[in-house]
């Protein structure tokens, strides 16, 4: 055990790596950690672009310890590596003997942050998503996508619209200083809010703001291309890895010149607007969504991508529910390259962060086996911090596609609570996800929940017991860190439910106080809000 830990950095790693680095160490242990001055233990950390694309070498060396990296993501994954693999005591740390090379599978390792409806990504602290950000590139992943939906503001000077804009710049470098790719995604006819009413698409009776452009009237065509160029100035000094574009929820037209959408009039505009992108932001690789395809767009999309199009790098593909059968029976259109788009928010809870923590380990290990062998990776869709877990898994498949679940939720919980509680909360999560089907019902009347629909049984009571058998060996710090609060409030949540069947109690409304200031959530709305009784 050492209490003090000396790190060096070449002089072309950025500080950030410092600040990362620091911030974990603080958080769970008093040693000193030394800056280019030499410590009990030393951390070289170097940049080897010889090495394998994105990988991470671990190796000891006259003097202490070198980690490097093919490039700066795949140091820092490498340092996360080091992390969870050491050892903490209150005034001492334990340096990881874990030694070799490590490469991911999976090229494109994504996550998607929703900045909507007053969620997490919205409201909270852009400093405390700096952080998150910085945790997610120590588990290996190497992009961060956003998206600018227009649908609010009345066009692109609109003050609200100014201010969301230079939120997602500073998201987006955030994971630019950690080695991350910084990417958006554009609605193939996305329209502001006050986009003209000649010009606005035909409902296609999916989600729809009413606002959307028809790109078969040629005004609207020029209209929804200036505002691309305008999307991509917004973003074009940060060089975005990743360029998606999107078809619909919301988005697309059901007029009789652009039907079918996917298999039409969306592929023609999404033609155009990666001529755009390929002209003024050369480093990014265009994304082709198909998300809510139905079988005459997939049919009409094969026959289109006979060859491969030179206009689109990736296509990616995912559901709701199961991965789209169309992909799991037939050969993906042009041979493309395919990405996943995992839902790891919605599944099973209304309304989606109520309850705290939502860790679905066996359903996504389920739907990573029917497509690890076809994708290239994938950007999991994410609306705040309580899918932590479920984005730790994902980073886990994408880096090594027959990684179990099981093994990554061992190594999570021994890093970010304790190596001794990891039996307990494994089988926490486990009876979690059993009990994982909520519905709160609103009165329309007063907004108030009225009760909570639930499918839990008496195992919650057993899923409480374990965690707060747990949190007596925690150290301090762990308790009150907010991955285990999530997890805690969501096992007290369910055992509630299970003594109340449902109906409003005090205990059931302070979890949801605690929640809605853990997820910045007091002002929000639609399925990103958190119940609240008239108790």
């Amino acid at each position: 055990m050492a209490s003090t830990l000396g790190l060096f950095l070449e002089k072309n790693i950025p500080l950030s790596v410092t600040e990362v680095f620091s911030r974990q160490i603080n958080s769970r242990s008093k040693v000193t950690l030394k800056v280019n001055q030499p410590g009990e233990v030393n951390l070289y950390l170097k940049i080897q672009p010889a090495l394998p694309e994105q990988s991470f070498v671990i190796q000891d060396a006259a003097g202490g310890i070198i980690i490097s990296g093919q490039d700066l993501s795949g140091l820092v994954a490498g340092l996360g590596k080091f992390l969870r693999t050491s050892a903490y005591a209150c005034q001492e740390f334990s340096p990881s003997s874990w030694r070799g090379t490590s490469t991911p599978e999976k090229a494109v390792r994504g996550i998607y942050f929703a900045t909507h409806f007053h969620n997490w990504y919205h409201m909270a602290p852009v400093e405390k998503i700096k952080d998150y950000i910085q945790d997610l590139a120590l588990w290996g992943f190497n992009a961060i996508n956003v998206w600018f939906d227009m649908h609010h503001y009345h066009g692109k000077e609109d003050p609200a619209a100014r201010e969301m804009i230079a939120r997602l710049r500073f998201l987006l470098q955030a994971a630019r200083d950690t080695g991350m790719k910084p990417s958006f995604a554009l609605l193939a006819n996305e329209g502001y809010a006050n986009s003209p009413v000649h010009l606005r698409a035909k409902d296609t009776g999916r989600s729809h703001f009413g606002v959307e452009i028809c790109p078969s009237l040629p005004e609207g065509r020029l209209l929804i291309l200036d505002q691309v160029r305008q999307e991509c100035e917004f973003f074009s000094d940060l060089e975005p890895g990743f360029v998606w574009i999107w078809p619909y929820d919301q988005g697309g037209c059901s007029c009789h010149l652009c039907s079918p959408w996917g298999a039409n009039a969306y592929l023609k505009i999404s033609q155009e607007i990666s001529r755009i992108i390929r002209k003024m932001l050369p480093s990014a690789r265009i994304v082709l969504s198909t998300w809510l395809f139905d079988d005459q767009e997939w049919e009409g999309l094969a026959k289109a991508f006979i060859r491969k199009p030179e206009w689109v790098d990736y296509l990616m593909a995912d559901s709701h529910t199961t991965y789209p059968e169309f992909l799991l029976k037939n050969p993906v259109p042009g041979k493309l390259p395919l990405l996943n788009f995992p839902e790891i928010s919605m599944w099973g809870l209304s309304p989606w962060p109520g309850y705290g923590a939502n860790p679905l380990p066996e359903r996504f290990q389920a739907l990573w086996d029917s497509v690890k062998h076809l994708v290239s990776g994938g950007f999991p869709y994410s609306e705040g911090i309580y899918e932590d877990i479920n984005k730790v898994l994902y980073s886990q498949f994408y880096w090594s596609a027959e990684k179990k679940a099981s093994a990554t939720l061992r190594e999570y919980i021994a890093f970010e609570f304790s190596p001794q509680v990891v039996e307990d909360v494994l089988a926490a999560i486990a009876i979690m996800e059993k009990n994982h089907r909520h519905r709160a019902i609103t009165s329309r009347e007063t907004s108030f929940t009225e009760r909570i629909e639930s499918e839990v049984t008496e195992s919650a009571l057993e899923c409480l017991h374990l965690l707060s058998t747990a949190e007596k060996v925690l150290p301090g710090e762990r308790r009150e860190q907010w991955r285990w609060k999530i997890l805690k409030i969501r096992a007290t949540i369910d055992a509630e439910l299970y003594r109340g069947k449902g109906k409003p109690t005090r205990l059931l409304e302070d979890c949801f106080d605690q929640l809605r200031q853990l997820f910045y959530a007091e002002s929000a709305d639609g399925s990103c809000r958190i119940p609240r009784f008239q108790v």
